[in-house]
């Protein structure tokens, strides 16, 4: 049990951010996580013993952990809203609808735990999440977020796995994005990099969820989360919502960044 994960007074933290490590998962058509040490200790003296380290990382937006932006999807050249790209833009950042323009999120927080609802360890690659399976959750209300338990973190240290090119991904399906945003929730989150419903084969595939929740309803995406600590707290305090308190990293006019959510369960 990590120090974010201890009881006080009552109350548990519970960390949803996957580690960010060398290796880990990430879908190939993002740059993966690179860390190097660019200084350590006894590389650069200091007086009186001192000494520092500090270390380089290279990441894609939607690589680990994060929240997709706006601007992170287009149709027919326009982003949400009708704003045209090229509007949008100006010397490679977007101007409007980036994740630095993106609230942070303190709030009632949700869980459709599905494998605790079909009684399996985890879903099977590329089954979808139906509407039929929300309603047998918690009832959302508008400022929610939604999080999506697949059980797909359990493979997380299989990267091969975890990506699921040749096997599918589970995931929400268009029908069940439509219900959480008729429902006017602020964020949809899952346990896997696509959070929709994925079928097998590699390469890019259509992305209906992204389409219809970023573009249609301006709600934005949390991807790669680690769901399972919080799958057994609520669990184990006999509930199904939490306090959920989280906000990406502030990199001007990108389309997405990592975040480090927590989730609050408790008095």
């Amino acid at each position: 049990m990590t120090p974010l994960d201890m009881p006080a007074d009552d109350v548990t933290v519970v960390d949803l951010a996957q580690p960010l490590e060398v290796g880990m998962p990430a879908s190939p058509t993002h740059p993966p996580f690179e860390f190097a040490l660019r200084h350590r200790h006894g590389d650069v003296p200091y007086p009186d013993g001192l000494t520092g380290s500090h270390e380089i990382m290279m990441l894609g937006g939607h690589v680990g952990t994060h929240m997709d932006a706006l601007s992170h999807v287009a149709v027919d050249g326009r982003l949400h809203g009708g704003v045209p790209v090229a509007d949008a833009m100006h010397a490679g950042r977007y101007t409007s609808h980036g994740i630095d323009q993106v609230r942070p999120l303190f709030c009632r927080g949700v869980l459709y735990d599905l494998p605790r609802l079909r009684k399996v360890p985890r879903l099977a690659p590329g089954a979808p999440v139906g509407v039929e399976d929300l309603e047998a959750g918690p009832v959302p209300r508008p400022g929610d977020v939604a999080l999506i338990r697949t059980g797909w973190a359990q493979l997380w240290d299989d990267p091969r796995a975890y990506v699921g090119d040749e096997s599918g991904v589970p995931g929400l399906d268009l029908a069940a994005a439509a219900w959480l945003a008729e429902r006017g929730v602020a964020a949809v989150g899952a346990d896997t990099i696509a959070l929709e419903q994925r079928p097998p084969g590699p390469g890019p595939t259509g992305l209906p969820v992204h389409r219809l929740l970023l573009h249609e309803h301006g709600i934005n995406l949390i991807e790669v989360l680690e769901l399972e600590k919080l799958s057994q707290t609520l669990a184990a305090a006999g509930t199904e919502e939490f306090l959920f308190v989280g906000a990406p990293l502030k990199v001007v006019g990108a389309t997405g960044a990592p975040i480090r959510p927590l989730a609050v369960v408790g008095a």
